[in-house]
């Protein structure tokens, strides 16, 4: 897509491109580059780095500390963020319950807790899915029992991303089994993941990462006044922070770069065989995946003018989630048949970064395939792709 930018907007760019070419740690990047496994304290020093630039409340209102940038702006950061290969921004604290909060907690909350979370020092968690409640959350079975100045917290949660490293976890709990519509008496609470009877089970996913967890709840105390908005209106916050999560979930930026690197790629002769785009039917696939990405792209702007006006992201959210989990999940399949046999996955620990030889694929010829596999869930989390047809039927389409 070509846009024209302002002076202003060029001179924008140029200050993010300096940033991550000069002031963002170089050690992060190198990690990234050669496709070393990042460590929590890794994320951290990234956000932490984005926060003393200013730059780590994306979309917050300036009032809490936000960057105040226009939708364009916004557009260009997650251009050269991913150009510069630096680490995602872990969503949980800064693109998902730190909204919520300020859009709906109280002044109380706000000053306790926003803080923290622009600032990266505490790491948060989602406790949405659990064992029988996915996609259809609405079913979810956790009790929140109200006793006292307390509520008693009992039920599990799972596919819970980075849980063995969060301070906290907001999730939705059922405070009323008493009523008309399953999607009522759900309430969003915010537990110290530090209190007695909450314990962290590790999920171990088919690539070989322990990145999921279940956690159990046993008995859990938590306060009153770490319940946020109204009692029984969980439902309502959560679906404001399910349709920020989605926007995220897209990653246009991301697919975007990782599609140019994938073409420059196909220009080479790797070990004397001819380079892939003389192979007309791939380099048909990969435009057609390209048309679809430019497509994608002009609706996140239009998306992210819509929250630059002060609205929570609508419906377009849905469909963001769909096309850029698919996106995602078709230049993965590019990446593995362009790389061949040397995508299969072979041992970390044997062959690691520093495999010797000419390279096809992300990183390490390990990460290729590895990636593959871990990106088969993108079309389920954040709300399966199926439901999320379901939402635009209704609300878009009127069906």
């Amino acid at each position: 897509m070509d846009v024209t930018f302002s002076k202003d907007e060029i001179a924008f760019r140029d200050e993010v491109r300096d940033f991550f070419q000069t002031e963002y740690p170089a050690d992060l990047l190198d990690k990234q580059n050669r496709g070393i496994s990042l460590s929590k304290d890794d994320y951290v020093r990234s956000m932490k780095a984005l926060h003393k630039r200013g730059w780590a409340g994306v979309n917050w209102p300036v009032e809490y500390g936000g960057t105040g940038w226009s939708p364009v702006q916004k557009y260009l950061f997650a251009i050269e963020m991913a150009e510069a290969n630096a680490l995602d921004i872990i969503a949980f604290g800064l693109n998902m319950v730190g909204p919520v909060i300020y859009t709906f907690g109280t002044e109380e909350q706000k000053q306790r807790f926003l803080p923290d979370i622009l600032a990266s020092n505490v790491w948060w968690c989602q406790g949405y899915s659990e064992p029988g409640s996915g996609s259809d959350l609405a079913s979810l079975k956790m009790r929140a029992d109200r006793a006292g100045d307390h509520y008693i917290v009992n039920g599990t949660k799972t596919w819970t991303t980075l849980g063995q490293f969060a301070d906290w976890i907001f999730l939705l709990a059922r405070t009323t089994t008493d009523v008309a519509r399953r999607q009522e008496g759900i309430s969003f609470l915010l537990v110290d993941m530090s209190t007695p009877g909450v314990s962290v089970k590790p999920i171990i996913t088919i690539e070989g990462d322990h990145e999921v967890n279940e956690i159990h709840f046993e008995d859990v105390k938590v306060p009153v006044e770490n319940l946020v908005g109204e009692e029984g209106k969980g439902w309502t916050y959560g679906k404001v922070l399910l349709q920020h999560e989605r926007t995220n979930i897209a990653g246009v930026a991301r697919s975007k770069v990782r599609l140019n690197r994938l073409y420059e790629q196909t220009k080479n002769s790797i070990r004397g065989a001819a380079p892939l785009s003389d192979d007309r039917n791939f380099m048909r696939r990969l435009a057609a995946v390209e048309v679809e990405l430019k497509a994608l792209e002009y609706t996140e702007l239009r998306t992210l003018a819509a929250v630059a006006s002060g609205t929570a992201p609508g419906p377009e959210s849905s469909i963001l989630k769909i096309k850029g989990t698919e996106l995602q999940q078709a230049i993965d399949t590019l990446y593995v048949d362009a790389a061949g046999y040397y995508s299969l996955p072979f041992v970390p620990e044997q062959y690691g970064p520093d495999f010797a030889g000419e390279r096809l694929g992300d990183g390490a010829e390990t990460k290729t395939l590895l990636k593959y596999f871990n990106y088969r869930k993108a079309s389920i989390y954040g709300g399966s792709n199926e439901i999320q047809k379901n939402i635009i039927s209704k609300h878009v389409l009127g069906l």
